[in-house]
């Protein structure tokens, strides 16, 4: 006992001193700390529309930048550094995405391209298609439609519709192929679109 209370007050006064942090000592914060808020993290990512192929990269990258500014200086607060470091990489990824490069800007307007706003005819077929694809999914059964439309439109994976409807995981994945068959049939318009399955 007298061992943990020791190592709590050097990381008391460590963040008071404002030093740096010894490897261990910041590896032994970042285990105990932080790596039981993995859930919190995750679920955190999945929050904000993560797809779920990039969560992994996502979480070791704040793991890197947490256990980095741990070994400067602990902080107070492990639960809300985290969650602010995870916000702000997000913050950063969407400024990234947002900057385009000037030498493609100055390649285009050589180029003379035409502007990306749709014209009208090509907005006019986007709601006609979206006109079909939403009467599609209105004609699916119940639960059907609402694993589609959970899946599709929602982005959830198939173990949180499960968990939304109720159902297994592979009664849900039933319901999307099926569902998603009948979408397609009615939407491409093939024959015998509407089946009685589940």
């Amino acid at each position: 006992m007298a061992d943990v209370s020791d190592t709590g007050s050097e990381n008391i006064d460590l963040r008071r001193a404002g030093s740096a942090v010894s490897a261990p000592d910041a590896r032994d914060w970042f285990v105990r700390e932080v790596l039981p808020l993995e859930m919190l993290l995750m679920q955190f990512l999945r929050r904000n529309r993560i797809a779920s192929g990039e969560i992994a990269d996502l979480r070791q990258e704040v793991y890197a930048r947490v256990f980095e500014a741990a070994k400067q200086k602990i902080p107070d607060s492990a639960r809300a550094f985290v969650l602010i470091t995870a916000r702000n990489l997000l913050i950063d990824r969407v400024r990234r995405e947002q900057v385009v490069p000037i030498e493609a800007v100055a390649d285009l307007e050589l180029l003379d391209v035409a502007s990306n706003d749709a014209s009208p005819e090509r907005a006019a077929i986007a709601r006609d298609a979206l006109r079909r694809l939403q009467s599609a999914i209105d004609q699916l059964p119940l639960r059907a439609r609402q694993a589609v439309v959970l899946s599709k439109v929602e982005g959830l994976t198939r173990r949180e519709i499960a968990s939304r409807m109720g159902i297994a995981e592979d009664t849900v994945r039933q319901h999307l192929m099926h569902g998603m068959r009948v979408v397609a049939d009615i939407f491409y318009g093939r024959a015998g679109a509407q089946g009685d399955n589940p």
